[in-house]
């Protein structure tokens, strides 16, 4: 069998391209983690947990206040939001606002949720 120089290529391309692939593939990621904090559920549950502590502070607080009284809650999972900081609060506050736009502060929030 006598393969000409295309050919002997195209065979060795395509067999390198499928490796490729396979290894790109292999680096993936293809479970979600389970500390992840940045899916649905997880932002759910932490928007709950927020809106709790509005309810139990009666709305007196400002972001920072708000920020360690989430931490300091017996609710609070360490482990699923181990990423959870300042910033990410205040993204969670915006997107309740935009969510709500008869909301614009953390007083306003616990007025609309009694």
């Amino acid at each position: 069998m006598n393969f000409s120089t295309s050919t002997l290529m195209m065979i060795f391309f395509i067999i390198f391209l499928i490796l490729s692939i396979w290894k790109i593939y292999a680096f993936l990621p293809n479970k979600q983690l389970e500390d992840d904090d940045s899916t649905d559920d997880a932002q759910e549950e932490i928007l709950r947990l927020t809106i709790k502590v509005i309810k139990e502070n009666k709305g007196q607080l400002n972001n920072e206040q708000l920020f360690f009284k989430i931490q300091e809650d017996e609710e609070f999972d360490n482990k699923a939001f181990w990423r959870f900081n300042h910033n990410k609060l205040n993204q969670l506050l915006n997107k309740y606002y935009l969510k709500n736009p008869n909301a614009s502060s953390i007083l306003d929030i616990y007025q609309t949720i009694d």
